[in-house]
């Protein structure tokens, strides 16, 4: 069990976060329309017109911990991570993280689909932060953790799906960032790679470094986690040890319909 005994690396105030979407009645040509003055307008929206994809969400995480996010497609995970990642911006509250980041968002996410493959690994690290040197000097074992030696030189835009996780995992890990934020790095690939992730997930956690990580792998949230926060419909319904929130999670998936929203 982890205990909290020093300053947090991770301090999330109040956040929350709406995206305007148009009326069900409008039909294309009336949004187009709309289109010019709602670019221009200082007016507030229209909150019947708002999605709350995160609605006053408050937490903390100390270094070293390792929290995994549950929940329901649509509660509001990803677009958590996105603002944890500086990939978009909150509607309102804070975010604060005091240590360089690593994440891997999606399949070949920071990929430039027409650069090789070690052309990208060198693209990718530059844009998290590592400086052309260091990333040389990881280049050999990141190509050996992805397994991708024999399409080095191919571009990206050939590899399967997981080629692309298989090597943007390995670039984000072997980043050794403070915080590692990912999203179903786990969905992607086969039983052996699965299982290669956790044990360098565990490595990173030996190192002190602090994880958050999305996962529906129930089974690896509750190994590999210090504890899990549950979401639901943008709202942030509980928090604690990973099989107390793994099971409120199991009980409340038997008691809604899934959702349809992101």
């Amino acid at each position: 069990m982890f205990f909290k005994l020093m300053q947090p690396i991770l301090e999330v105030r109040n956040l929350s976060k709406s995206y305007r979407i148009a009326p069900a009645s409008a039909s294309l040509r009336e949004a187009i329309a709309r289109l010019p003055g709602a670019l221009f307008s200082r007016a507030r929206p229209n909150g019947t017109n708002l999605f709350w994809a995160l609605s006053d969400i408050s937490f903390d995480v100390s270094k070293g911990e390792t929290v995994g996010l549950v929940g329901r497609n649509g509660a509001g995970k990803t677009t958590l991570l996105k603002i944890l990642s500086r990939i978009a911006d909150p509607s309102s509250g804070e975010v604060d993280i005091y240590g360089r980041t690593g994440s891997l968002l999606g399949i070949g996410t920071g990929f430039h689909p027409d650069f090789t493959g070690r052309e990208n690994v060198f693209l990718n690290g530059v844009m998290l932060g590592m400086s052309r040197r260091e990333v040389q000097s990881k280049f050999a074992e990141i190509v050996a953790f992805a397994e991708i030696e024999k399409f080095l030189e191919m571009p990206v835009k050939y590899y399967s799906s997981g080629m692309y996780v298989r090597l943007a995992f390995a670039v984000a890990a072997h980043f050794e960032p403070e915080v590692l934020i990912l999203d179903e790095v786990l969905a992607v690939g086969d039983a052996v790679f699965q299982k290669r992730c956790l044990e360098k997930m565990e490595q990173i956690r030996r190192r002190g470094s602090t994880i958050i990580v999305v996962s529906h792998d129930l089974a690896s949230i509750q190994r590999l986690c210090d504890r899990a926060l549950l979401f639901e419909a943008g709202r942030l319904v509980e928090i604690g040890e990973p099989e107390r929130v793994v099971n409120s999670y199991l009980k409340l998936i038997q008691q809604l319909p899934e959702p349809s929203g992101r």
